[in-house]
């Protein structure tokens, strides 16, 4: 027998709440994106009309090119934020395979430190972090590589508590019997660790480097502080720059936010399985 799925009033309720909230959270991003393709005179007197026939134009978007290096942009902003995802998922995964699998004094310490790092807000340790790094000699705004270094460093040390939290809470509902396994065959704790751990904790890996590559991405506090130099800007550096500068031009204003906000919805709307599946997959052990 087929049991039918009943369609009672406390769905079509919660089916309602739901639709109007996805409709308050869509509506200013579409806003930005149809506004985009309209002239600024436009924006003002037919701020909610769709952008056809007079309306349309693209002036927006080649006053954006015209105007900044957004490929430069593009290019700095991927370059920091990947190499912060790939330091952070390989030093989160090796600490959380350390922390699940192995007891050692100050365990539980060390772990309760790694939590209460998340309560800390970046700007409340973003000066005695630029003082460190100005002691050491790399802050240095003019030269490209070492702003880079810069910015990735905090951003690295802000994304690894999460990361490891998330991941040891997979890594302890995988079997240690695979791991006794490759003991017996001679593995070593690293040939474990990316053979046996890494291969089954695939799901949670993809999480976190999803996550950490557009919190690096969004984060412009950070980059606010060690991107200064026009020549170094990333595309979020960029926009605020833009929106500082054009005053009341509001079609490049929201040409550059469709410009910067894209890529990151594309990754998230590509890999939101990823992200659900390596939330939930270590939330029940069994």
């Amino acid at each position: 027998m087929q049991s039918t799925k009943k369609f009672t009033l406390s769905k079509f309720f919660t089916y309602l709440v739901l639709s109007a909230w996805a409709l308050t959270t869509l509506y200013p991003f579409i806003w930005v994106i149809l506004n985009s393709f309209k002239e600024n005179k436009y924006i003002r007197s037919d701020t909610f009309a769709l952008p056809l026939g007079k309306l349309f134009t693209l002036e927006n978007y080649q006053t954006a090119f015209e105007r900044v290096d957004i490929f430069s942009a593009y290019r700095t902003s991927l370059v920091i934020s990947c190499a912060v995802t790939a330091v952070v998922v390989l030093l989160a995964g090796v600490a959380a395979y350390g922390m699940a699998r192995y007891r050692f004094r100050g365990r539980s310490i060390l772990q309760g430190v790694i939590v209460a790092s998340m309560m800390f807000p970046v700007f409340s340790t973003i000066i005695p972090v630029f003082r460190m790094m100005h002691g050491w000699g790399i802050v240095q705004f003019d030269n490209l590589f070492l702003s880079w270094l810069c910015t990735a460093l905090p951003q690295i040390a802000g994304n690894l508590s999460f990361s490891i939290i998330v991941l040891m809470g997979f890594i302890r509902s995988i079997p240690i019997d695979l791991e006794e396994a490759a003991y017996i065959e001679g593995y070593n704790v690293f040939g474990i660790f990316f053979k046996i751990i890494l291969p089954l904790a695939k799901p949670s890996f993809a999480t976190v480097a999803i996550f950490t590559f557009l919190w690096s991405y969004n984060d412009l506090f950070t980059q606010m502080f060690f991107l200064r130099n026009k020549r170094t800007y990333s595309i979020t550096r960029l926009l605020a720059e833009i929106s500082s500068q054009a005053g009341v031009n509001y079609g490049l204003m929201v040409a550059a936010v469709v410009l910067v906000v894209v890529p990151v919805m594309l990754v998230y709307i590509l890999l939101q399985k990823n992200i659900i599946k390596g939330l939930t997959a270590g939330a029940v052990k069994g």
